[in-house]
């Protein structure tokens, strides 16, 4: 618009006109520039005052909060400073008493060192003037007195070892008498029934009547003479003879075989009968000692022994007939004895007599071992003998060498398979437990109870158990049959583990 105007203008007033037009109007326009520069110029400054006057204040209020730290900071520097300054003076006080230390241990150092110089010094002389006077150096002084030392300590040792000796032996006894006790209680029942009843078979029920008698004179007649309780029962064809004396009750069974077969039954009968048997067996009782002794070819025996001997016959220990097993005794004794060049005949003498406490007329409170060396020696045995027979269950000491023999002899006779005799159902059942025990631990396959249940076989998986868990199974039955069974002897416990491979040719 502006500019149409000046064309109008600039055409109208011509050229100078023109050129006074654009004064005016650059004049003009300068003019107005330079009031709108100094309008901007001035709303710039009160900008530039207003953005320092901000920027002043923010740095003042940084400057600020960094002085506030660093004052926080020399605070805590001063109070560090001041904890090192006391640091430093207690350890400039330690490192004082340090050295006051140090040099009174340098003093007592050298104090001592001049003591020690004097104490080696006087040592010396002390020793020079002892070897002097004792004759000895100091080296066969030393030995000496080791010499010494050992012979007391050997000697405390002994009397150590002999304490703890008699200590063990005296819990050992109190042990074994504590198991002797529990077995006696476990087969005591069964070993009674066993060696105190004999039956006495009769061929009817009708002989019983005549045997107990009119209101039972003939029965009572009969125990009265024989010492033996008879006992009538429901059972059938039997009578039980009962008693703990082996002859009472053989003199009973033979009186009863003779009244039954002579048919007179009464009690003046009954006396005669049983005076008359009574003394065939004491007659038989001396025979069967008599020849005993002959086959054995022991003499010069005391009658009364020789009674005893026989009277072995009627006695049994565990099933085992006592003549039977002195016999054994006595020639395996004589056979040791001859393969260690002792005498042979001492030996077998040893080893009839070494049960002879058994078989005594009267009951005293004695073991048998003890009881039959005191016999031995009443009827003017030799004291080698006595000695043997009353040390072969450990109850006095051993002097000679045939004690041990009649020991071994004597456990070699009662451990023989079939010596001891058994109940079959007894027998069979023990054999069946032996299995059925192993057979509760793991690993076990297969049982066998083999030489009379005098060893046990016990098969087990190779998978299943190592070699070493073999020894501790066999060890871990051994000792369970031993601390629940009752069995004569030994058993012995064979584990056997084994692979086997297994292939065919077609």
């Amino acid at each position: 618009m502006v500019s149409i105007i000046i064309g109008v203008v600039a055409f109208v007033l011509g050229v100078g006109g023109t050129f006074f037009v654009f004064r005016v109007l650059n004049k003009k326009a300068l003019m107005e520039a330079e009031a709108e520069a100094e309008l901007l110029k001035k709303n710039k400054m009160i900008e530039a005052k207003e953005k320092f006057i901000a920027l002043k204040a923010e740095h003042e209020q940084q400057v600020q909060q960094r002085n506030s730290k660093v004052q926080e900071r020399e605070v805590k520097l001063q109070q560090r400073e001041m904890q090192i300054n006391q640091r430093q003076g207690e350890l400039q006080r330690k490192m004082n008493e340090l050295d006051v230390l140090r040099e009174t241990h340098e003093q007592q150092l050298t104090v001592c060192e001049a003591k020690r110089k004097e104490l080696d010094h006087l040592s010396r002389q002390a020793h020079e003037q002892l070897e002097t006077i004792s004759g000895l150096s100091a080296e066969q002084a030393k030995e000496r007195l080791i010499e010494a030392l050992k012979e007391e300590a050997k000697t405390e040792a002994m009397s150590y070892v002999n304490d703890i000796m008699e200590e063990a032996k005296m819990t050992a006894n109190k042990e074994a008498k504590k198991i002797v006790v529990q077995s006696i209680q476990r087969v005591a029942t069964e070993t009674a029934i066993e060696n105190s009843v004999t039956v006495f078979h009769i061929e009817s029920d009708e002989i019983k009547g005549r045997i107990i008698g009119r209101e039972g004179r003939n029965i009572r007649a009969l125990e009265a003479a024989t010492g033996v309780e008879i006992i009538v029962d429901d059972t059938p064809e039997a009578i039980v003879l009962s008693a703990f004396d082996p002859v009472r009750r053989e003199i009973a069974r033979l009186s009863l075989h003779q009244l039954v077969t002579d048919g007179r039954i009464h009690p003046a009968r009954i006396e005669e009968v049983v005076n008359k048997v009574r003394k065939q067996v004491e007659e038989e009782i001396i025979e069967i000692g008599k020849r005993t002794t002959i086959d054995l070819g022991i003499h010069g025996l005391h009658p009364e022994l020789i009674r005893m001997v026989g009277k072995m016959k009627y006695r049994s220990s565990y099933g085992q007939n006592l003549l039977q097993h002195s016999r054994e005794v006595a020639n395996l004794c004589a056979t040791m004895a001859s393969e260690l060049g002792l005498n042979p005949k001492k030996a077998k003498r040893a080893g009839l007599l070494h049960d002879i406490g058994k078989v005594p007329d009267d009951e005293p409170e004695l073991p048998h071992a003890i009881l039959g060396m005191r016999l031995a020696e009443k009827y003017k045995e030799k004291p080698d003998i006595c000695n043997a027979i009353g040390a072969h269950h450990d109850e006095v000491e051993m002097e000679t060498l045939i004690a041990p023999i009649v020991q071994v002899c004597d456990a070699i006779s009662g451990a023989r398979p079939g010596a001891r005799r058994e109940i079959v159902e007894a027998y069979i059942k023990r054999l069946n437990d032996l299995e059925n025990l192993a057979l509760s631990y793991p690993g076990v396959l297969k049982t066998y109870a083999i030489q009379a249940g005098r060893e046990l076989r016990v098969i087990v998986g190779a998978d299943k158990i190592d070699d070493k868990e073999t020894e501790l199974l066999s060890f871990d039955i051994a000792k369970k049959i031993q601390d629940e069974m009752t069995y004569p002897g030994q058993v012995k416990i064979t584990v056997i583990r084994e692979t086997r491979a297994v292939s065919y040719a077609k």
